[in-house]
């Protein structure tokens, strides 16, 4: 037998000669157990008597072959020196590597032993299979091979004494592990990725086994003597400032020595993936301490809300200096509504600050191996510091919520830079949402749940929710914008729509009317001019978007306010009226001339009233005898250009002509 035999050390070829033959003869025993569960599955408890004494044959075996291997790696000089002395001082030297150096006679004891690791860890990996009755018959490519795990674990007892030394230095305890993986890689690969290869072992690759090893080895010493005991410490002193820095200085170690490990694994094979999943990533820590993760969430929710708190106190963050972003008022023929930058948005500073901000947070989470911890850390995190800086452009618009009732330039540009930056925001969020890895956590966030209308879920952006609370915010100041300047179009027009008189008049003493030179009233000229200027405001500090919207939204709400106030009201047009209420409107008209091509086209109501007061006398005692007759209105109306007035409007409007 294997263990009863050989115990002379020098002779390694023997013993692992021996090894393979006692691996083949626990393989054979494999082969029959799985055949007897097939086919006599009531045989349970005989399977049990003979797997359990294969168990005992298992377990002294493995131990006797890692033992040797041991043994054989400290006879090649492994670990080799480490020299940390160097890292104090700033100079870099190599580490050499033993297993580069072997000579021919103990490169093949080496590859003999390597082979017996690899034969005995796979009959563990079908032993497995078969308990746990699950389907396959191959090596569990989760798990590290135990020739990996027994190159790093002389390691880390030699760097530990090391690691201690710079508890309060992290930084050299991950400079230390960076820079004995980087210099022994190459040999290590170089001596066994011919003996994976050989094996047959797919899916391993002796690069990303060696990184993984050596990851794990760190993530142990930083889970045992480091976040255990910040964890510890945020308990009992509830987070003080010292806290918060060490624990995010150590994330951002472990960031930055992923990002190491993974240009080492794939600067091997450029076409090799670092693979997440596999736990190549010292933010695996945080997937096995789901309280760790609360408390990384936390101080990164905290530390970026003070990252923007030097943003709230500046005014100039705030608003957007319109003179920069002026554009020539009457040039809209090239105007595009394609917004995809901040300036284009018009947005303050103080947005894409918070949108960096919020991103960076994403960012953090990138390494975690599990989809829903990414997931959860973002939601704890990136949303919570969105809604942070919602509930802030919500606090600023309230403290000038008081001034609105008669809106001067100031209060529109401040109201306009938190629509723009509500806008922005959104625009962001649908950005990132759009995103791959997004939809992906969409997916694993509704299985989670137990929610299985994923696929109607996808339809909705993973950050649905606080889009809705911005489109909420854009539409509610929007509508208050213009609920503003309408309500004071309504107050400076009060004159003009109570002087029913004006419409009666009959100038029929002038010898000629000409429509073309009257000019609007004087009535009128105030809330026009005064709208004109809120407009030209809003042009310059209001994104395009929005601000074509806005002024469409106007439009039809003094389009409606006219023909309810006035053509409505019971008036009486005269023919003189008539001409004055065209020359008004023509002049409304002209304060939307800078926006679109035809302004008449958003005063549909209003353009066919002053259709009808156009038309001439006999024209207009025809069209209304044929509404007095005819059933299909509608369609009469139609053919006369009237689309937008109901057949009982077009008569009252009809019959209050007095000519």
């Amino acid at each position: 037998m294997y263990l009863s035999n050989a115990s002379n050390p020098t002779d390694m070829k023997w013993k692992q000669e021996k090894l393979m033959l006692a691996v083949k003869a626990m393989n054979n025993i494999e082969e029959i157990l799985v055949n007897v569960m097939d086919r006599q599955p009531r045989w349970s408890c005989l399977l049990n008597a003979v797997d359990s004494r294969v168990d005992n044959m298992f377990v002294l075996v493995r131990s006797q072959a890692l033992a040797d291997h041991r043994g054989l790696l400290a006879s090649l000089g492994w670990p080799p020196p480490l020299m940390t002395s160097n890292l104090d001082n700033g100079r870099r030297s190599e580490i050499s590597n033993p297993l580069f150096l072997m000579q021919e006679d103990k490169k093949e004891t080496f590859s003999l032993s390597f082979i017996s690791l690899c034969a005995l860890q796979h009959l563990q990996g079908r032993r497995e299979v078969r308990r746990s009755s699950h389907l396959g018959h191959r090596v569990c490519l989760n798990n590290s091979l135990w020739v990996f795990e027994e190159l790093v674990s002389p390691i880390a007892s030699r760097v530990e004494p090391h690691f201690f030394k710079w508890l309060v230095r992290p930084k050299f305890i991950f400079a230390l592990v960076y820079k004995i993986t980087r210099d022994l890689i190459e040999g290590i690969e170089e001596v066994l990725q011919p003996l994976i290869d050989r094996e047959r072992l797919v899916g391993y690759s002796a690069r990303e086994a060696w990184v993984l090893g050596m990851v794990r080895m760190l993530s142990e010493f930083l889970k045992k003597q480091m976040f255990s005991v910040l964890a510890e410490d945020y308990h009992n002193k509830n987070g003080s400032a010292q806290l918060k820095s060490s624990w995010l200085h150590l994330v951002d170690l472990c960031i930055s020595f992923d990002k190491q490990m993974e240009t080492l694994v794939s600067s091997g094979n450029p076409a090799f993936q670092f693979q997440h999943s596999k736990g190549i990533s010292l933010l695996s820590i945080f997937c096995d301490q789901p309280d760790w993760l609360e408390i990384w969430t936390e101080l990164e929710l905290k530390d970026a809300e003070e990252k923007l708190k030097p943003e709230l106190y500046n005014e100039k963050a705030w608003v957007l200096d319109v003179r920069s972003c002026a554009r020539d008022i009457q040039d809209t023929q090239n105007e595009s509504f394609l917004l995809s930058t901040r300036e284009e948005f018009k947005t303050p500073l103080v947005a894409g600050t918070a949108t960096q901000i919020a991103w960076t947070l994403i960012e953090r989470c990138q390494n975690l191996p599990n989809v829903l911890h990414q997931v959860q850390f973002i939601r704890s995190s990136t949303a919570n510091f969105l809604q942070y800086f919602f509930d802030l452009l919500l606090w600023r618009h309230q403290l000038m919520e008081r001034r609105t009732a008669y809106l001067d330039g100031d209060i529109l540009i401040k109201i306009a830079s938190l629509i723009n930056a509500a806008r922005y925001c959104e625009s962001v969020l649908h950005e990132w949402s759009d995103n791959v890895s997004f939809l992906e956590m969409k997916v694993v966030e509704n299985n989670s749940i137990g929610d299985t209308r994923s696929s109607i879920n996808l339809q909705t952006s993973f950050f649905a929710i606080e889009i809705n609370c911005l489109i909420k915010l854009e539409t509610d100041w929007l509508e208050e914008i213009m609920t503003g300047l309408l309500r004071e179009f309504n107050i400076l027009s009060w004159n003009y729509v109570q002087n029913r008189n004006q419409w009666e008049r009959d100038d029929s003493f002038n010898s000629v009317v000409v429509p073309e030179e009257l000019t609007v009233s004087v009535e009128m000229v105030v809330a026009l001019d005064t709208l004109k200027d809120h407009f030209q405001i809003l042009k310059m500090a209001l994104n395009s978007k929005d601000f074509l919207d806005l002024w469409r939204s106007i439009a039809g709400g003094l389009d409606h306010f006219i023909f309810s106030s006035i053509i409505l009201s019971g008036v009486k047009f005269s023919k003189w009226g008539a001409y004055q209420f065209k020359a008004d409107i023509r002049a409304l008209f002209l304060v939307f001339q800078p926006f679109c091509t035809r302004p008449e086209a958003f005063f549909p109501v209003v353009s066919n009233t002053v259709k009808l007061l156009s038309l001439k006398q006999e024209d207009a005692s025809h069209l209304l005898g044929i509404l007095s007759k005819v059933q299909s209105k509608s369609e009469c109306l139609q053919q006369h250009g009237m689309h937008h007035v109901h057949s009982d409007q077009a008569e009252k409007i009809l019959k209050s002509r007095l000519w």
